[in-house]
């Protein structure tokens, strides 16, 4: 490609080839840059030649990325915005971080965690502008134009860096009430005897409770046929529990301040098994960030840091066990 094309031509033509990718057809790559269709496709052209490939399958409807394309434009979107943060980067130099920052957030984090810690960020820097999607669905980052998001559970590896954020440990809760009306669970058997709280995931999965046994090893309790009540919502499965409407499994950082305040206890701590789900911000990639996104992350990633409620030790449970 080196000898094919020279620098400015080496910059139109991947420009042509991510819109097109990002837009789906030459047409609407070409109103994006202010130039013909048929540009766009003879520049598409000159950069398959130049790197002896074929980067997309292109009919009179549709373009598809071939193998090779998918892996081309995961790094040709690192080059661009790595040329844009370097200019975002000097400019920043004269100017507060400002601008729009898109962040996608499951809905129980987003309204627990993070829409408290938005004031402080907008006030330490006026020219930001926050959106934020509270949505439970896995998205896709790029193709839906996020800067960056948080997500939690057994977290796939993928492309996009994954910065941790805390473990999203889980404990087992009744209410006091429920526990004089009922009786406390001594051990996992005596589970389907009690009215149970279940969460279903957004898949139709429903979340399994997991318990050491004696021996060691861990079980899953599946409480799909005995719970009395399932729910979508981790913070209205946490709700109910509140409500005395029986026994949850539910993140210790959604339970800790009913903990606190003793609407919530803990039951069957010695069995219970906390589980290896966490919670993390995801993004792109580590090039030079623009400032506005910079400055954002630094800020949350501190505020989360210092929120005690995300970083429970599991010892501290014992001070709330029934």
């Amino acid at each position: 490609m080196e000898n094919d094309l020279d620098s400015s031509q080496r910059v139109r033509t991947i420009l042509s080839f991510v819109q097109a990718a990002d837009l789906g057809s030459f047409v609407a790559a070409s109103r994006a840059l202010g130039i013909t269709s048929a540009a766009v496709s003879k520049n598409v052209a000159n950069l398959e030649k130049a790197l002896g490939v074929r980067l997309m399958n292109r009919t009179t409807r549709t373009l598809k990325l071939t193998d090779e394309g998918v892996a081309f434009l995961r790094q040709a979107r690192i080059a661009l915005e790595a040329l844009d943060a370097a200019i975002n980067t000097v400019t920043a130099q004269r100017v507060a971080p400002g601008g729009r920052v898109r962040i996608s957030t499951s809905t129980a984090f987003g309204r627990e965690h993070l829409l408290p810690v938005l004031p402080g960020l907008l006030s330490r820097y006026p020219a930001l502008s926050i959106e934020v999607d509270f949505d439970d669905r896995v998205v896709d980052l790029v193709r839906d134009g996020y800067d960056f998001v948080f997500r939690g559970g057994n977290v796939p590896d993928s492309a996009l860096v994954s910065r941790p954020i805390c473990r999203l440990n889980t404990v087992v809760v009744a209410s006091p009430e429920y526990l004089a009306r009922h009786g406390m669970p001594r051990a996992p058997q005596e589970l389907p005897t009690h009215k149970l709280i279940a969460r279903r995931f957004l898949g139709g999965q429903v979340a399994p409770w997991y318990f050491r046994s004696e021996n060691g090893s861990t079980n899953a309790f599946d409480p799909t046929n005995v719970a009395v009540l399932t729910l979508s919502a981790p913070e209205a499965v946490v709700q109910a529990a509140c409500n005395g409407v029986g026994v949850a499994h539910v993140g210790v950082h959604l339970a800790w301040e009913h903990l606190l305040s003793g609407v919530l206890k803990v039951v069957l701590h010695r069995y219970h098994q906390p589980g290896t789900y966490e919670m993390v911000v995801q993004y792109p990639h580590r090039a030079l960030l623009a400032p506005r996104i910079q400055a954002t992350l630094d800020y949350l990633m501190e505020a989360f840091a210092e929120n005690k409620s995300l970083h429970v030790p599991l010892e501290a449970l014992d001070t709330y066990v029934a």
